[in-house]
């Protein structure tokens, strides 16, 4: 069965055709969420919604708390994580409005928690393809048929912020061939890939990052223009994959997504932490009581 989460801005919520709509707290063995959750059926397809930095924008991305959300929603039954992201462009051709299917990510953030394992109970997960090729398909399929903007591949920057990039950063970042930078996607993929979930990000470009030129010119009121233009982009794609997942989720993911965890675990058995395994029975349970 397919659990639609989508993670993203409040904005993104307010969509037409969800029924059942009900926010509900999800308790987390890593603490609290960044809000309640809004979870409600779109399409036939049972859908979760996770303010990311919690309802009227509370969180900053140094204090998400990125482990609660995944684990929360791992609890709720998501299978499938639609992450809807503002981000700025490091490429000409990527200008405001457009967005990307991002499928790789460089990690340049440090103040966050970013794994559920740790001393008691190590593990490994490979990211060196982090994101699952069915969802990036659907959202990309969806984009193009509604005739939005979009880039299929890129490599999303996320930065610790924050502030923004330097200038020096900003051009080191380009040269690094990243196409768009953040703040919020790491450590968010890297523990939706341990706790065995499909992720995607559609990265939404609101502005370019401070390498180009104009940069020093943009108005707040462009950038809110963008914003509120890719938010209600952002709905109708929700809407447009909500019903193409319903019935296409084959069972393993081909990208190996559900199956992450089955290698990973390095800890002997006999050697292992209750408490922490205690805490990873959504995330890990799977592997842990095979």
């Amino acid at each position: 069965m397919t659990v639609l989460g989508v993670l993203g801005g409040s904005g993104v919520y307010d969509i037409a055709g969800l029924k059942k709509a009900e926010w509900r707290r999800v308790k987390s063995s890593y603490g609290e969420t960044s809000d309640e959750f809004l979870f409600g059926v779109l399409d036939g397809l049972d859908v979760v919604f996770a303010p990311r930095h919690g309802r009227g924008h509370v969180h900053s991305p140094s204090s998400i708390n990125y482990r609660a959300n995944i684990d929360a929603l791992k609890r709720s039954g998501v299978t499938d994580i639609l992450s809807v992201s503002a981000c700025g462009s490091l490429r000409e051709d990527l200008p405001p409005g457009h967005f990307v299917v991002v499928d790789q990510f460089i990690d340049r953030t440090f103040a966050r928690e970013k794994s559920f394992f740790g001393e008691g109970l190590v593990a490994h997960v490979s990211m060196a393809h982090p994101t699952c090729n069915r969802l990036a398909q659907a959202v990309y399929d969806c984009s193009v048929k509604a005739g939005f903007p979009i880039k299929m591949g890129g490599t999303y920057l996320a930065m610790e912020g924050p502030q923004f990039s330097s200038l020096a950063e900003s051009k080191l970042y380009r040269s690094w061939g990243c196409d768009v930078i953040g703040m919020t996607n790491m450590p968010e993929a890297k523990l939706a890939r341990e706790a065995e979930i499909c992720y995607v990000t559609v990265a939404m470009v609101t502005d370019f990052d401070c390498w180009h030129p104009d940069h020093g010119h943009v108005q707040v009121a462009d950038i809110i223009r963008v914003l509120t233009e890719n938010a209600e982009k952002a709905k109708t794609l929700v809407g447009m994959v909500a019903p193409l997942l319903k019935d296409t989720r084959p069972t393993p993911c081909p990208s190996g997504c559900d199956r992450a965890l089955d290698n990973a675990l390095i800890t002997a058995p006999g050697s292992r932490s209750p408490a922490l395994t205690a805490k990873l029975d959504a995330v890990a349970g799977r592997v842990l009581k095979a």
